[in-house]
């Protein structure tokens, strides 16, 4: 064996034994790709145990160089930032890394991380790497339930948390949804239980999971540009079901979940639980009379059920897909032991967050209502089917997908359109061909200077500002106004977070001044 087999092999078994917080992670040469949230989170972490680290990054902004500076203090060995950094794997203490670990959204054929690769250097996800440290000698290891899907996920976090609090659980939502699981496992909190919302990218990093309970909420055709197939985003999102332990839960109305869970490898005893806006079977989770129902967690599940809470515990009128969120949710709880009525409060208590299906205004008969997070048609075709007549504010950064099924589906309560992002070609498309007679306004962002944001001359807030505009003008009585882009906002906002601040300070605004003229 040569050397550099040798050494390789070495590096293996090391990274192997390094299970735990407690491990010897001392010298261990990181390269972090990534110094936003989560590869910041991951970047200390790694310094605080004592690894050798360099941080890339291609931004080089206010913020990314105050990032810089703080690791550096904290004691990275260096921190590269511009788009240079990001083409080659740096080394690290004069040396090839031993590992890198990226940042979630770092596509697998970004040149430094392919280069990894063909190099042989192991790539780890932050979610990988807070797998491997959730025990920690004198603390308590939470334990995980995971869910992943194209739409719904925040939804669903959201839920399983309120619920385990319910329970006398402490518990919180990390993840995906915003908290970094690396902070959440150093804080000064014994957690009993990580509610964890995974998104493909994630998934993609991750192998050595073995959460308690899993779950793929839906799914449809997304981010194929970022796995560069749509087989390639299910396969990354079916391994949320590998090594769980006690129920891998999945959608019945979705044949391609059933199947997810069928081909998983997982935990001898782990068991298959479906949920369905419909009457529930055995071993299913259902919704019968107003009623959510659990034919699954009870030991007498072929004659009895467990009543779970009513329909009116989501709300005056819960739209379908909530009902299925909340019934993942209930799924995911019951398997780890919630009692049946902290399901039921934990619904009570639950509060949806900003940007998902959110009215934000009303005024002459006019509802406006911000669907920032619907950043794919699956997602907007949810929120469409929530409503009558419909103007419609849309696109952005499509991701590679098709909009003819979204348009076919809906045209026939679309009021009017009204298009934003740099490039809404493909849904202009579906709209022509599928709803020919609905008028379309798109919202000219004006020229890209040198010196101008990438989103053309105008700012994203001024962008809105005209959609919103636009959309008033043909809004009748009796119509909603829904801004739900179908796409991703990186062309022309920060997030889409920002793209739905946007729209509410542009809607109040209409609706102010619909409320004075009258």
């Amino acid at each position: 064996m040569g050397k550099s087999s040798s050494a390789s092999a070495e590096t293996a078994a090391r990274l192997a034994s390094l299970t735990s917080w407690d491990a010897d992670w001392s010298g261990l040469r990181v390269v972090v790709a990534g110094i936003g949230v989560s590869g910041f989170a991951a970047a200390d972490t790694l310094i605080e145990l004592g690894a050798s680290v360099v941080v890339v990054d291609a931004s080089v902004t206010e913020r990314t160089q105050a990032q810089a500076e703080t690791l550096r203090i904290v004691g990275a060995q260096d921190v590269l930032l511009g788009p240079d950094a990001v083409e080659h794997v740096p080394a690290v203490d004069g040396a090839q890394p031993d590992l890198v670990v990226t940042s979630p959204g770092w596509r697998p054929d970004q040149a430094m991380l392919a280069e990894a690769t063909r190099r042989a250097i192991p790539v780890w996800g932050d979610v990988e790497l807070a797998w491997r440290l959730r025990s920690r000698r004198g603390k308590k290891a939470a334990d995980w339930l995971t869910i992943t899907g194209t739409n719904g996920k925040t939804t669903t976090v959201g839920m399983a948390e309120s619920m385990l609090r319910a329970a006398g659980l402490t518990a919180v939502a990390v993840g995906n949804v915003g908290k970094p699981i690396l902070d959440a496992l150093r804080e000064p909190v014994e957690y009993d239980v990580f509610a964890v919302e995974l998104s493909s990218f994630q998934l993609h990093w991750a192998n050595s999971l073995s959460p308690v309970a899993s779950v793929v909420l839906n799914v449809a055709e997304d981010h194929v540009d970022w796995h560069g197939s749509y087989e390639g985003y299910l396969a990354d999102k079916a391994k949320v079901y590998a090594n769980t332990q006690k129920a891998c839960i999945y959608n019945a109305e979705q044949i391609e979940t059933e199947r997810m869970v069928e081909d998983a490898d997982v935990i001898e005893g782990c068991r298959a639980v479906a949920f369905t806006t419909g009457t529930p079977a055995v071993s299913m989770l259902g919704v019968v009379d107003g009623l959510l129902i659990d034919r699954a967690f009870i030991e007498e599940r072929r004659e009895h059920a467990a009543e779970l809470g009513a329909l009116t515990d989501l709300g005056p009128s819960a739209p379908r897909h909530m009902v299925a969120n909340a019934l993942a949710a209930a799924a995911l709880v019951r398997a780890y032991g919630v009692e049946p009525a902290a399901v039921k409060a934990g619904l009570q208590a639950y509060h949806p967050g900003d940007h998902r299906i959110q009215p934000v205004a009303a005024a002459g008969g006019v509802v406006w209502v911000n669907d920032s997070k619907a950043t794919n048609p699956h997602a907007a075709s949810a929120s469409l089917s929530a409503f009558g007549h419909v103007v419609w504010i849309a696109g952005g950064l499509s991701k590679g997908v098709a909009y003819d099924e979204l348009v076919s589906r809906h045209a026939g309560r679309l009021r009017a359109v009204v298009l934003i992002g740099l490039d809404s070609s493909e849904l202009a498309g579906a709209l022509a061909r599928h709803a020919p007679n609905v008028p379309v306004f798109p919202v000219d962002a004006g020229q890209t200077g040198d010196d101008q944001p990438a989103g053309g001359s105008l700012t994203g807030r001024e962008i809105m500002a005209r959609a919103v505009e636009l959309a008033a003008a043909h809004a009748e009585p009796g119509d909603t106004v829904l801004m739900a882009p179908a796409a991703a906002s990186m062309d022309q906002f920060v997030s889409y977070a920002e793209r739905g601040a946007a729209f509410t300070e542009a809607a109040r605004a209409a609706a102010a001044r619909e409320t004075t003229e009258e």
